[in-house]
């Protein structure tokens, strides 16, 4: 049975991937516990003793506004432990998976991003996290960076429980319309990572997300219809669509307007995995999670 190392087990995503590949694989996973991603020693001495046949390192400082403000634990984290990360895989012959960000890409362009794009973050978070995949991309050509976008999950609640929860509670929640990308499943995101693990060993880029795209706020309204229609009493049927320069607490840290990433290059691998129409990914969750928490009196009813 091969090994694999997850860094992040803690995170949303890290634990999806640890119960989800756990049935296939011996899984190793590393939490804040276990590994101080701030200290190359910690690393290094986590990582050396350990053998293992690959390493999917879903460990980040993703808080875009905390990043803003502590950009040297932002660059300690998310550029100098990937760096090491893959240092280690390289010397142990084995591949590095590295997870990184939509936000490396400034948000200017007029359609989809694609793995050909040239990223020009606006934010330390982006910078940070593109920093992170030069780095370990130029230790070893067997290495991969993934790309995600909007992640959300059952692990750890996200943006669409905060709107869901809120809904229940309050009536004119407020929603940005003007910022746009996909949202994307922890469980899809397995599912299409799988076969790139050991089956189809790709390096460099792969962009990995559902398909289509749209706003916070249409977002947040199709989840919002979804828990209607599995009877959540909801206060307001309608969310209230705002500009991001309308917001009366703003961000401390730039977001990408647009962050719509291209998942043809993955779709042209033929895996066998193909990505879900995200609307299709947002209503099982909602039905399938959400509301069965909610019933379970895990979020407030009114």
């Amino acid at each position: 049975m091969k090994k694999i190392v997850i860094t992040g087990c803690d995170g949303r995503l890290g634990k999806m991937l640890c119960r989800e590949y756990s049935k296939q694989y011996e899984i190793i996973g590393l939490g804040r516990s276990n590994i101080n991603l701030g200290s190359l020693t910690s690393i290094q001495e986590t990582l050396n003793p350990i053998d293992f046949d690959l390493l999917i390192n879903c460990a980040a400082l993703t808080d875009v506004d905390y990043c803003e403000t502590h950009p040297q634990e932002a660059f300690e984290v998310n550029s100098e432990a990937v760096e090491e990360i893959g240092e280690i895989c390289t010397k142990k012959n084995v591949r590095c998976i590295h997870i990184s960000t939509d936000y490396v890409f400034d948000g200017e362009k007029i359609g989809v991003y694609t793995e050909n794009d040239i990223p020009n973050p606006i934010s330390v978070y982006g910078k940070s996290k593109h920093q992170g995949e030069i780095l370990l991309l130029k230790n070893s050509d067997k290495h991969l960076v993934v790309r995600l976008s909007w992640v959300y999950g059952e692990d750890r609640p996200s943006f669409i429980d905060w709107v869901l929860d809120t809904a229940i509670k309050q009536k004119l929640i407020s929603v940005v319309c003007d910022k746009f990308s996909t949202p994307t499943n922890t469980k899809d995101i397995s599912d299409l990572l799988q076969p790139l693990l050991f089956d189809i060993p790709i390096s460099e880029i792969i962009h990995i997300c559902n398909s289509g795209s749209c706003s916070w706020f249409e977002f947040g309204q199709f989840a919002v219809d979804c828990a209607i229609s599995s009877s959540v009493p909801i206060k307001d049927r309608r969310l209230v669509a705002i500009k991001l320069t309308d917001m009366k607490e703003g961000f401390i840290a730039k977001r990408p307007v647009n962050s719509v990433l291209s998942n043809e290059k993955y779709i042209k691998l033929k895996t066998g995995v193909y990505p879900r129409y995200w609307k299709d990914a947002v209503n099982e969750y909602v039905k399938q999670v959400f509301v069965t928490n909610y019933r379970k009196g895990k979020y407030a009813k009114d």
